[in-house]
């Protein structure tokens, strides 16, 4: 097969532990880039936390918030937004339950409540600015995701009473909710689309949880060797870790880099 389009995701594939790029991984999408194949992000990330990775690699094109804002060469093309009376239950279910909200809108992402324990840890492990603090921002903006401030052990309730949205754990203290028919593979598939390019033609490298999709639904799913246990299943191929030349070892898998 011929592939003709890469997916990256952020952290933990083309992002080590400590957020950075390591060296190997840019010299690989570099020379990806200068054969030919197109190389996009694929990110549970939002717009405005992707530039500086995006303009260290030379990357124009991203599917960020998890599918649902979706950019090709500065153009967005796909957009999927967070229905307003689901965001009203979900704000009325968190503060019964004394969790903080994070409200992810295009320009920018607000916090319900300042100061929270749990919301400040999940945003410094992303190394990345912290939130305003609107409570009502999402009566007034477009809201393409939400971090649920919660435990694992507390995160059912808002599956059984929230059926028209999905929750994926990305830290321990944090989860990223978003419609439920959104995804890394929906924003993808709308991308394939406008570009004219199968689904064959791509392949996608992840490691978390909210990659499940996107793996399997490309040509060539390949998971880093730092992945989520649960995410190996929907992969093709397993690479070697984001610090051990994961990324460059992946293109070289897919017989788009030379050994």
């Amino acid at each position: 097969m011929s592939y003709r389009i890469v997916f990256f995701d952020i952290d933990g594939t083309l992002l080590d532990e400590e957020k950075r790029v390591p060296p190997d991984a840019a010299e690989a999408v570099r020379q990806l880039k200068a054969s030919g194949v197109e190389p996009v992000i694929a990110t549970g990330r939002a717009p405005y936390f992707i530039k500086p990775v995006a303009d260290e690699l030379g990357i124009e094109s991203w599917v960020s918030l998890n599918g649902g804002y979706v950019v090709y060469q500065g153009k967005a093309l796909h957009e999927l937004t967070i229905d307003r009376s689901d965001l009203e239950k979900l704000v009325e279910l968190a503060d019964r339950n004394g969790h903080a909200l994070v409200f992810e809108g295009r320009e920018w992402y607000y916090a319900n409540r300042e100061g929270d324990p749990f919301a400040f840890d999940a945003v410094e492990s992303l190394k990345v600015a912290h939130p305003g603090v609107d409570a009502d921002f999402w009566k007034k903006e477009a809201v393409y995701q939400v971090f649920l401030h919660c435990e694992s052990h507390e995160e059912q309730v808002y599956e059984d009473a929230l059926p028209a949205l999905r929750f994926i754990r990305w830290h321990s203290k944090a989860l990223d909710v978003l419609p439920k028919n959104g995804s890394k593979a929906a924003g993808i598939a709308a991308l394939l689309d406008v570009l004219g390019l199968t689904k064959e033609e791509a392949v996608a490298f992840g490691d978390g949880l909210n990659d499940k999709e996107m793996l399997e639904y490309v040509g060539l799913g390949i998971a880093m060797g730092n992945s989520h246990p649960d995410v190996l299943p929907y992969a093709d191929y397993v690479t070697t870790r984001v610090e051990a030349g994961g990324v460059r070892n992946g293109l070289i898998y897919a017989g788009l880099l030379k050994d």
